[in-house]
């Protein structure tokens, strides 16, 4: 029967061993238990201390069981060898089951939850997000930002400090419009970080091709909860006679009252606008555009979709949808950030709607699948056209840097008048995927994790053809292929011998090829923008950059080499990319700025990540040659630490020149940011990004 659990719950015979110990206690604890049977009924509070009503404590208590059933009690403990076997592998298969639990949790919901973790970790984890208070005793309640006052002006109690006093947990004065009150703990804006309940759907890491435009669900604020107790929920035996508990303290805050004043933009949903080019919801839209303008958010975000203008035939452009909403931005007196979108969305963290390329696109890529990239194994990534078929004319006639500009010109002539009004503040041009200037080295469709390397992504019959003339032309014909010891998408460097340290990456023919594999990534962006400087004459333009921040402590840096970035330890691999985007003017839209809130380098100590590092190098590397930073988060952010560290990267503290970002875009208009205290915090962060003054700081 063990063996057969054994293969059930697949644990090793090591955690077994492990297992079977920790139940011995908890088999021992469990008689302890089952002699003692105390109610915990009848307790009061005296001097902050709970004690049962009739004045005997739990020894006494304990005592007169014994004396009146001590046989009974004597016969419970004799139970069957069987039962007790039975009764391990029970807790064998729950922490199995929690262990897994755990794993997942750490990998996809980024967790930071300890290794030997049990279940009251992970129901306190889980609490937190939905937006209680969990004190380390156990005692847990919903937090200030969750739960109305009751009614009557009635607080409720909580064991606090050093010395045994109650203190008054009371909801914080109402402040003033535009000024978030600062009573809340760090904890509590963790934990409310999000009030509704999230119910997961396919994890992002996950994501199969008939689910991958559903990444979650979020739903409602619960009702109800004002009648939830602080102590209800959680054993009253927690709370031992004069037992204490630290609250953390307030979270501490830079003031930047005074500090430069840089614009917030705020990114509208990828579906506002439908597959027909139509305004979706528009009144909705409206209402939400009103509130954003009524607490000065500079402007809004939008894309433009070639797979929605473009859809059905090639120079047939439909601009119907995005006029109405462009129209709408120009009456509320608001700016324009426009990304023009040459990939596919869906599929990736964050992708709630699918927007394929245009359909002509798909049949010619049907007849000939080399118009993609490629991977060593041959398998094909549609989310965008290969640099490879730039300059080669197999689009209907055209070639692909020329669909490109059509596309731009279009767009210039259409909204001509919002150009001359200045209510287009900013193009951003589309260079790869998810309209980053980088490789597709990491696609989750074909199974990457991370922190995998990646693989490279040059096996499409043009890039091959443009490596095959860069070796003749090196005099090593016999160079032109790419390397057979990369590992593949999952795999970690050190487990390669073309990444670990001392490895092949730094001999002359891999320097040979991450050097050209490196360049058609910078003559492709060259390319690109050297044409949209020439369509959009007067306005700025942007390319986005992306922050590829695992394996950055290793001297290889693999998956920045496998992404385009030849940046391992002994060279600067984005100088290039920065003398590019200086030639054109453009400036750089870096995505990284708070990654390291993300925890990933903490739940995966062994992917070697730094995003603090590469921002930083990234960011001078673009501030030495005067390029200008705009930023914008990576995930969803709500609460107060994650709007610090964004502010703190914004305006940095110590820079002898002063320099700071250009503008920023939150990512993204939602009804989770429309919740009021969502909201309220999301409005204290633009008056910090004006250099405003906000009066909690101020007091």
């Amino acid at each position: 029967m063990a063996t057969d659990m054994q293969k059930l719950i697949g644990t090793s015979e090591d955690e077994e061993e492990e297992m079977e110990m920790d139940v011995k206690e908890e088999d021992d604890d469990d008689d302890e238990d089952e002699e003692k049977h105390i109610p915990v009924t009848g307790m009061v509070s005296v001097d902050g201390a709970f004690v049962s009503s009739s004045g005997n404590n739990r020894f006494q208590h304990h005592q007169q069981i014994q004396e009146q059933g001590g046989n009974q009690s004597g016969g419970r403990r004799c139970r069957p060898v069987e039962e007790k076997e039975r009764t391990k592998l029970r807790e064998r298969h729950r922490r199995a089951i929690t262990a897994r639990i755990l794993a997942g949790l750490r990998r996809h919901g980024n967790y930071n939850l300890r290794v030997r973790a049990d279940i009251n970790d992970v129901i306190s984890a889980l609490a937190r997000e939905a937006g209680w208070v969990v004190l380390p005793d156990g005692t847990t309640f919903p937090s200030r930002t969750q739960v109305p006052r009751p009614a009557g002006g009635t607080s409720t109690a909580v064991v606090t400090s050093s010395s045994s006093h109650l203190v008054q947990q009371q909801t914080p004065p109402t402040s003033l419009r535009g000024v978030s009150s600062g009573y809340r703990s760090s904890v509590e804006y963790n934990a409310s970080r999000m009030k509704g309940v999230f119910v997961p759907a396919s994890s992002p890491y996950d994501v199969s091709p008939s689910s991958r435009s559903h990444s979650a669900v979020v739903m409602g604020d619960r009702g109800g909860q004002a009648e939830n107790h602080p102590l209800i929920g959680g054993s009253m035996d927690a709370v031992d006679d004069k037992q204490v508990v630290d609250m953390p303290p307030k979270l501490q805050e830079r003031d930047f009252a005074g500090t430069p004043y840089i614009p917030v933009y705020v990114m509208l949903p990828l579906g506002v606008i439908s597959m027909k080019c139509e305004l979706v919801d528009p009144d909705g839209l409206l209402k939400q555009l009103r509130i954003l303008k009524s607490v000065n958010v500079d402007g809004v975000m939008v894309d433009c979709w070639w797979g929605i203008v473009e859809a059905h035939a090639p120079q047939e452009y439909n601009w119907n949808g995005y006029k109405r909403l462009f129209q709408i931005v120009r009456e509320l007196k608001l700016k324009l950030q426009v990304v023009l979108s040459f990939h596919e969305c869906g599929g990736n963290v964050g992708d709630d709607v699918c927007i394929p390329l245009p359909h002509w696109v798909a049949e010619i890529g049907r007849s000939n699948p080399d118009i993609f990239f490629t991977d060593r194994e041959g398998r094909r990534n549609p989310e965008c056209l290969s640099w490879g078929i730039d300059k080669e004319r197999n689009l209907r006639g055209r070639t692909a840097v020329e669909v490109y500009f059509d596309f731009m010109r279009s767009f210039r002539v259409e909204f001509d008048d919002f150009f001359e009004d200045g209510i287009i503040s900013m193009i951003e041009v589309g260079l790869g995927p998810c309209g980053e200037l980088r490789y597709p080295s990491y696609p989750v469709k074909h199974g990457w994790r991370y922190p995998g390397i990646g693989e490279f992504q040059c096996y499409d019959q043009y890039l091959l053809k443009n490596l095959r003339k860069a070796a003749e032309a090196r005099g090593h014909a016999f160079w032109a292929r790419g390397p057979d010891n990369v590992g593949s998408y999952n795999s970690q460097p050190h487990e390669t011998g073309f990444f670990c340290d001392g490895g092949d990456y730094d001999g002359y023919y891999a320097r040979f090829f991450l050097n050209w594999y490196s360049q058609v990534l910078v003559d492709h962006g060259d390319r690109v923008l050297s044409l949209a400087k020439l369509a959009f004459e007067g306005t700025s333009i942007a390319a986005k950059l992306a922050g590829v921040h695992w394996w950055y402590k290793t001297t290889s840096h693999a998956a920045e080499l496998m992404a385009g970035f030849y940046n391992p330890c002994n060279r600067d691999g984005y100088a290039a990319v920065m003398a590019m985007l200086k030639k054109h003017g453009a400036a750089l839209n870096f995505t990284c700025a708070e990654l390291h809130m993300l925890n990933r380098h903490e739940d995966f100590p062994e992917a070697m990540a730094d995003p603090e590092g590469l921002a930083w190098q990234v960011l001078n590397a673009a501030w030495d040659v005067c390029i200008p930073v705009v930023s914008e988060n990576a995930l969803l952010t709500h609460d107060r630490e994650s709007y610090n560290k964004i502010l703190e990267n914004a305006k940095p503290l110590n820079d002898p020149d002063g320099r700071h970002f250009s503008s920023f875009t939150y990512l993204r208009l939602s009804p989770l940011l429309m919740e009021r205290h969502n909201f309220l915090e999301f409005e204290r962060f633009v008056k910090r990004m004006h250099g405003e003054a906000v009066l909690d700081l101020q007091l």
